[in-house]
């Protein structure tokens, strides 16, 4: 049972640990939206993400109440087609899950199937042919696989393909520009970098994405309706008031500090959980990480799941655990949120307790 004095330590790849002046603003009433002042509100709130996107001029965003998946399939449905295929890189279950989506929609996928490959050679890359558009997670959280979003980029450049990049556990938490890296698409959520409650997408278009939006068969999903509506601050249905709200102070905040500044926080509490377990019976498990998490496979014979638990009860720590084939030997710990060097030294300190170590 969770109540207010259920006292847990956040360590989950979304949600992640809020501070408390964006807990502040989800306690307060939800005020009207069909006003102006929303607009307002709203209008910001696309400037802003546009901004620290570095998104090309005349780009646009498209604001979804519903979760990052929906965001996913909502770029499926209004920007492909069934007349051609899609390049899908595939890594790990969310990779898994833009090859389902497609699958659902009739759209043909030419199926990139990596393993902890950044694909920054290239190699994995040239067996596409004609494709539409590149899919890929920026960072492959299942696994904790950061992808090369400059190589991808390049070669979507280079091939007339659309870049869509899923960088919901990539925002904020780790270096990412739209116009460097060529991103015709960006899908972002609510609850993992930014901070803030799940409820919210964002699907950050650029001129090159807008020309390519086409009626969708959805008439939630539609980003023509949505886009519409956008041009004057407003939704075409009830948005998540209370998350747009908070949203607007976090990217004040961010816009304020710069990104830079959450870069950086987040490198080092991530440098600081890596060093400190690095005498732990446990290791990465991809050598190509991200800010956001890191992924560990343990070296010995303690099954995952136990080791997740324990944190827990122990301690009140939540990691997460992983599916599949993984299940039993890796788990994850995210860096995202309002998470400093003492967050780090607290998770690392009970791993060492759990793990049977002493420091």
């Amino acid at each position: 049972m969770y109540s207010s004095q259920h006292r847990q330590r956040i360590y989950t790849p979304g949600p992640v640990q809020m501070a408390p002046d964006i807990l502040e603003i989800g306690g307060m009433q939800t005020p009207y939206f069909r006003n102006a002042a929303f607009s307002e509100v709203v209008l910001d709130c696309e400037t802003k993400l546009l901004e620290l996107a570095n998104a090309p001029s005349g780009s646009r965003v498209a604001f979804l109440t519903a979760s990052g998946t929906a965001a996913m399939e909502a770029a499926v449905m209004n920007l492909l087609t069934p007349a051609r295929s899609v390049g899908i890189v595939n890594g790990g279950s969310f990779g898994q899950r833009f090859v389902e989506i497609c699958a659902v929609h009739g759209v043909p996928v030419q199926e990139l199937k990596v393993d902890r490959d950044p694909l920054s050679d290239g190699v994995a890359l040239s067996e596409l042919r004609d494709v539409d558009a590149l899919l890929v997670n920026a960072h492959e959280t299942s696994v904790g696989h950061l992808y090369d979003l400059a190589a991808t980029g390049d070669w979507c450049r280079r091939h007339g393909a659309l870049h869509i990049v899923d960088a919901i556990s990539l925002f904020v938490s780790d270096p990412l520009d739209m116009q460097a890296q060529h991103i015709d698409v960006l899908i972002i959520s609510s609850h993992k970098g930014l901070a803030l409650p799940p409820g919210l997408a964002m699907v950050l278009l650029s001129p090159r994405a807008l020309e390519r939006v086409h009626p969708s068969g959805s008439y939630y999903l539609d980003f023509g309706s949505h886009l519409h509506e956008g041009e004057r601050g407003q939704t075409p249905f009830t948005p998540a008031i209370s998350i747009i709200l908070q949203l607007q102070h976090r990217l004040t905040q961010l816009h304020s500090q710069g990104l830079n500044t959450e870069w950086q926080r987040a490198a080092s509490v991530a440098a600081r959980f890596r060093m400190g377990i690095a005498e732990l019976p446990l290791v990465p498990y991809s050598a190509h990480m991200p800010n956001a998490m890191t992924a560990l496979q343990l070296t010995n014979e303690i099954p995952a799941p136990w080791v997740v638990g324990e944190l827990e009860s122990r301690h009140g720590c939540v990691v997460a655990p992983n599916g599949g084939k993984l299940s039993d030997i890796v788990f994850r710990v995210s860096h995202m949120g309002a998470q400093d060097l003492q967050d780090a030294d607290f998770i690392v300190n009970a791993l060492m307790d759990v793990l049977g170590e002493s420091k």
